[in-house]
């Protein structure tokens, strides 16, 4: 069954120039598709259009109109006062309402019930179960736990939230309320390493339809069962993930440029020969009318085009020489506010060539720390540099001191070079043309961190510190700024989310988690397992102890029909708990496993647990 189709689909913003020129695919119930594109390409507004945010200019679009869609780039606006919970809980506003219907009913029938009353209770009871009534608060506390949502963030105002924090926490309530098709438009960019991973389990495990607009490379090996990259306005189409998707273009592209290079040199050998058999023709009409039909054959023969490359930006870090052994070293290095310690007691040293990726979960002060290193904020201890080292950082956030400034003033200005050269060093990363003089202020994201890794690699460093570098950046502008890190031969920090990115270049990690930072001398891969051997060997969840299945007291007939119908669900949870142990025994050998069969023990308790607390609030009933 087709939950989705598109056929045709034209939109224009500038008459004579097509976003979307004759887009179409289909796409299947229960399918997790990956939308790939350059920035710019027509992805997002494809989105818009599938939710009718947006009018399209000609073709069709089909939604099945018995299917909820879902778009996480939309942030609804909630009434003022609302918090994070609020939020979250819109998401049951229908269960809600089937629950205080419920409980006005349980008042009415409080001194007597009739059929009718009844009838109408056992409806509602029917429908508050399916749609997940019984389970709302487990479902929010999974939710928010996956996503990273402390219980404080919970309690905050959502108007006080940054965008980043807006679009978690819409992505949190969008996963509530069931729906049916997910649009997800860059759902990583503002989730760290742990929520992407329970993301990726939880869209691999979502019975429903997936259309994901992402560059993280690593999330959608994951999840895409197949690829659309959006090209010049039109869809090609990849049966695999992202690794299938890379071997196969790259395959395409081989492939096409060697029947090009054949038809070419077919062609250039022919039209030799036809302009000489048109010199021998002259007083031979037999001999013409030959070169005539090689000539017609070759107009048959031009069928393939010259594959595109893409325009690619060609610029190095600029590099200066380091003399020593130590680049920078720190002892009982620490810092807090206030009562709050984001780390303390670091001791660390850095020697030249090493690569290093600061990891942790959002909040846990890895910006904090490069800004100490760098001497933006104050510190704790000690923290000692190289008397040759020279540092370049590429932050988070980017800001210029002017953004009123075109591209080619501020490189003037900041950068102290001639006009040719600013001109030179802007086409370098694809600034060319009337680009050159948009103001910086109006740029997007990615174009910002562009610009600034421009005037970054003119600078001779040798100590790159770069946070979130690849956040914003298509696919393409990823794997350049990768291009240009490998030349580069000075020591590497950074922090990221990206473990693309990560996995290529991180030799050495630093893990900031509870206050400390664990040291690991190896790479992503093997970081990853040590890190799930700890899991494995931590002792399994005990299961809360069995209830009294006691006979209720009293109460009304859809109480008691309610204690029977859990204490059924109990045992039958109470069975799917038990199976774990004879698996985890099994799989004692087998880390990966292991830690998933314990994940899931953990789960089916905690719905154990839930499934007693209802039966003990029924009974009090």
């Amino acid at each position: 069954m087709v939950d989705i189709s598109v056929k045709n689909l034209t939109k224009f913003f500038t008459i004579g120039e097509n976003l979307l020129e004759g887009l179409s695919f289909d796409i299947q119930e229960g399918e997790c598709v990956a939308i790939l594109g350059r920035n710019g390409c027509g992805k997002t507004t494809l989105f818009k259009i599938l939710t009718g945010e947006m009018d399209y200019d000609d073709g069709e679009v089909y939604v099945d109109p018995n299917k909820r869609i879902g778009l996480i780039s939309q942030i609804p606006r909630f009434p003022e006062g609302y918090t994070v919970e609020d939020v979250l809980r819109s998401a049951y506003t229908e269960l809600v309402r089937v629950r205080q219907k419920m409980e006005l009913l349980e008042q009415a029938m409080h001194s007597g019930a009739t059929e009718d009353q009844l009838r109408e209770y056992d409806r509602l009871t029917d429908r508050f179960q399916s749609g997940g009534g019984y389970d709302m608060d487990v479902e929010v506390d999974k939710i928010c736990n996956g996503l990273g949502i402390t219980p404080e963030q919970r309690g905050q105002l959502f108007d006080s939230l940054s965008g980043g924090e807006k679009t978690r926490m819409n992505l949190a309530r969008l996963l509530l309320e069931r729906t049916d098709i997910l649009l997800l438009d860059e759902p990583t960019n503002h989730l760290d390493l742990r929520s992407v991973e329970w993301l990726e389990k939880y869209i691999r495990d979502f019975k429903g339809t997936v259309l994901a607009i992402s560059h993280d490379r690593y999330f959608i090996d994951q999840i895409a069962q197949r690829v659309i990259e959006i090209v010049d306005g039109h869809a090609e189409f990849y049966s695999g993930n992202y690794s299938f998707y890379m071997d196969e273009k790259q395959a395409r592209f081989d492939l096409q440029m060697k029947q090009y290079e054949q038809e070419q040199a077919k062609l250039k050998q022919l039209g030799y020969t036809v302009e000489r058999m048109k010199g021998w023709g002259i007083n031979n009409r037999t001999l013409y009318r030959r070169a005539m039909s090689i000539q017609h054959r070759m107009e048959r023969i031009r069928k393939t085009e010259r594959p595109k490359t893409e325009k690619t930006m060609k610029a190095t870090f600029g590099e200066k020489g380091f003399s020593g052994d130590v680049v920078f070293k720190m002892k009982n290095f620490g810092k807090a506010f206030g009562d709050r310690t984001l780390f303390s007691d670091v001791e660390l040293t850095v020697e030249g060539g090493e690569r290093i990726a600061l990891l942790g979960d959002n909040g846990t002060g890895k910006s904090t720390f490069i800004k100490c290193l760098l001497g933006e904020e104050g510190y704790q201890g000690k923290l000692q540099f190289g008397p040759t080292v020279k540092w370049g950082y590429l932050p988070q956030i980017i800001k210029f001191s002017h953004p009123e400034r075109t591209l080619y003033d501020t490189m003037l200005y900041e950068k102290n070079c001639t006009p040719q050269v600013a001109r030179d060093r802007l086409g370098a990363f694809l600034f060319q043309g009337e680009d050159v003089f948009k103001t910086v202020g109006t740029l997007s994201g990615g174009e910002q961190s562009r610009l600034r890794l421009c005037m970054l690699m003119d600078e001779k460093i040798n100590l790159l510190i770069l946070d979130e570098p690849t956040n914003h950046l298509d696919i393409a502008s990823r794997e350049w700024i990768e291009a240009a890190i490998e030349e580069f031969e000075g020591v590497l920090l950074f922090v990221s989310h990206d473990r693309y990115f990560i996995e290529k270049f991180a030799e050495r990690i630093w893990l900031l988690e509870d206050g400390q930072i664990r040291d690991f001398r190896c790479g992503y891969q093997k970081y990853r397992s040590i890190l799930e051997h700890e899991q494995a060997s931590k002792p399994a969840v005990v299961s809360a102890p069995k209830p009294k299945k006691e006979k209720p007291k009293g109460g009304t007939k859809e109480n008691d029909k309610l204690i029977r119908r859990l204490e059924r669900e109990i045992e039958k949870q109470e069975q799917v708990v038990a199976q774990f142990d004879g698996k985890i025994e099994a799989a004692s050998a087998d880390y990966q496993e292991l830690t998933r069969l314990l994940a899931e023990k953990e789960e089916a308790e905690l719905v154990l647990m839930d499934l007693m607390e209802q039966w003990e609030q029924a009974q009090e009933g």
